[in-house]
């Protein structure tokens, strides 16, 4: 275990370019994500961690490190690439299978801690009309789907829905980036995770729609599966949490409206 002062982390995982001969497209959006990401996670007290076009066996490496350093309250970790259900892919174009990820925050340094997760990357090819119901078929509720690999405190917020693409574009993805434009404003810092969440998804899937020949029109609905025991309040500052049994972290900002973008999936 890791000594060195106890503060809340961020990890910001993204692969952009694929190792030649990988079959899988640029991401040239992933940088400005990172960059938008790393500065207002600093500013709300977080220390921030980046990592870019790593392999699959080394993302591993990676969050098994991680899930073994202090941590005051809240751990919150990015990963942003191409994808299906159930897992991303490195820059070897590996799968990295999220499963494993998430249980490497099931033992006895991140026991009492909140565990973020933001997933950015497709689970599927399916695209959103933007009808009323998300998949026709899937019987699983996206917030309650028990999966069992996460933990106990922990929530995983995906920028889609199971089976549908997610989308990015050159100057940032519409889920990364307006997670970032809310933080911005002093009201949504002081949310509860899971209401913070709900107004996330709420944002993409009303603000949000791709144009192009091929894509025009299409939506995107965020997906959040969560574990959390407790009410957890990792951007807040300290003073306004009411009593709330919950996590906290110092944040000063100011409010920005969210762009509209044209989009890629991916």
């Amino acid at each position: 275990m890791e000594h060195g002062g106890e503060c809340n982390r961020a990890l910001l995982v993204s692969v952009a370019e694929f190792d030649q001969g990988v079959s899988l497209g640029k991401r040239p959006g992933a940088h400005k994500d990172n960059k938008r990401l790393h500065r207002t996670l600093s500013k709300l007290g977080f220390k921030v961690h980046v990592h870019s076009d790593l392999s699959s066996e080394e993302i591993y490496e990676l969050f098994l490190k991680e899930s073994r350093c202090l941590v005051k309250d809240c751990f919150l970790a990015v990963l942003s690439s191409h994808g299906e259900e159930g897992c991303v892919f490195g820059a070897d174009g590996k799968p990295v299978l999220l499963s494993r990820i998430f249980r490497c925050f099931d033992n006895e340094y991140m026991e009492k801690k909140a565990k973020v997760f933001l997933i950015q990357a497709c689970r599927g090819h399916g695209l959103d009309d933007g009808v009323e119901v998300d998949s026709a078929g899937d019987s699983r509720a996206c917030g309650f789907f028990p999966d069992l690999s996460v933990p106990v405190d922990t929530a995983v917020m995906y920028a889609s829905a199971p089976g549908y693409a997610a989308f990015t574009n050159p100057v940032g993805s519409v889920f990364l980036q307006t997670f970032c434009t809310l933080l911005k404003e002093e009201g949504n810092r002081q949310l509860e995770l899971t209401r913070l969440m709900t107004r996330l998804s709420h944002t993409v899937a009303y603000s949000f729609q791709a144009k192009g020949h091929a894509l025009a029109g299409k939506k995107e609905m965020p997906c959040l599966l969560t574990r959390l025991t407790r009410e957890v309040f990792p951007f807040s500052e300290p003073e306004k949490d009411s009593g709330a049994a919950g996590l906290s972290a110092t944040a000063l900002l100011g409010p920005e409206a969210v762009r509209t973008r044209t989009p890629l999936i991916g």
